[in-house]
């Protein structure tokens, strides 16, 4: 029996793969690697290449590998490009989430750990985000998401299906030196891009109503996010309770200003980041509670913001020098 882990390949997926290998639990692992990379899925654990959107293809994995659960993590994440890509958008998220559904109840399994997204809320108006927040997505990438854990929820009502969904923010750092994040639009790519080419990091906006000025954002190490994924689906298999949405949240929250100032750290490249106005729709703060998860997932941060840094830092210089 293995769990199919969908985007495997991918940053945080392949990070799961490794979480349940490390639990001793057999994972296998489709991507079309259109963004994930073959390198990062570990040797020993079965890569399909293909997409989501291929309902016999995932049948046929999931009987051929004897899946009990799936892990999703596939799916189109860029929020910003999702406004000038919207078709595209609802096309992996939402159609690839009910193929992926549909695939499932033909082959009879009958678990899922779904990757939902904290863009379910938009721009929250409190100051510590829970899992019962007003959900207003600004864009079709956090709407695909809402729109994936009401299909979820849906087919558990039809059928049975045992499945919680799992919100996060922003996730940083590697657990491990092969793997790292290589998105063209995180803050933490792009500062070390700068700093490899020679060019400042660049913030915007340092008049916001923080105590440094700079933006407050939710930072989790993906190590921590990976566990937090195994230990939702052991829940699943144990067929213990579970809430049916998570929000993976720090509770309290990092600055940009602080961020910039460990990565000087940890980098040892002494620079004073160049300032720019804000940017539009930038909210000053945005923080969730982690205490549902603390209390069900033994979500917990296990790493501290230099260890985020510098363990991202290793991995980013590891792929260059690679």
């Amino acid at each position: 029996m293995s769990w199919l882990v969908t985007g495997g390949a991918g940053y945080i997926g392949s990070h799961v793969v490794r979480a349940f290998h490390a639990q001793g639990i057999d994972a296998v692992v489709i991507d079309d690697l259109s963004s994930g990379k073959e390198g990062f899925v570990p040797a020993g654990i079965p890569l399909v290449q293909g997409s989501i959107l291929d309902g016999d293809l995932l049948e046929a994995t999931m009987t051929k590998y004897a899946v009990q659960g799936v892990v999703h993590l596939a799916g189109f994440k860029y929020a910003g490009v999702s406004v000038t890509r919207p078709l595209h958008t609802y096309e992996q998220n939402v159609t690839g989430t009910a193929t992926l559904l549909a695939a499932m109840e033909r082959a009879g399994v009958d678990r899922i750990v779904f990757s939902s997204s904290a863009a379910v809320y938009g721009t929250p108006d409190v100051d510590l985000v829970t899992e019962s927040t007003a959900k207003r997505p600004e864009s079709p990438y956090g709407e695909s998401k809402l729109i994936g854990e009401w299909l979820i929820a849906d087919q558990a009502k039809a059928t049975g299906l045992r499945h919680t969904s799992l919100r996060y923010f922003n996730v940083v750092g590697s657990g491990t030196p092969e793997v790292y994040d290589a998105s063209p639009h995180n803050l933490f790519p792009l500062v070390f891009d700068a700093l490899l080419d020679g060019r400042t990091p660049r913030i915007n906006g340092t008049d916001y109503a923080t105590p440094d000025g700079t933006c407050v954002r939710d930072y989790i190490h993906v190590a921590d996010l990976a566990e937090a994924h195994v230990v939702a689906a052991k829940c699943l298999d144990a067929g213990e309770p579970v809430e049916p949405v998570y929000n993976l949240g720090s509770g309290d929250g990092v600055s940009v200003g602080e961020i910039m100032t460990a990565v000087a750290s940890a980098t040892g490249i002494d620079f004073v980041p160049e300032v720019g106005p804000r940017r539009t729709g930038d909210p000053a703060r945005i923080v969730a509670s982690g205490e549902l998860a603390a209390r069900d997932l033994d979500w917990r941060m296990r790493h501290t913001l230099p260890d985020m840094v510098t363990s991202a830092w290793e991995a980013r210089r590891t792929a260059t020098e690679g």
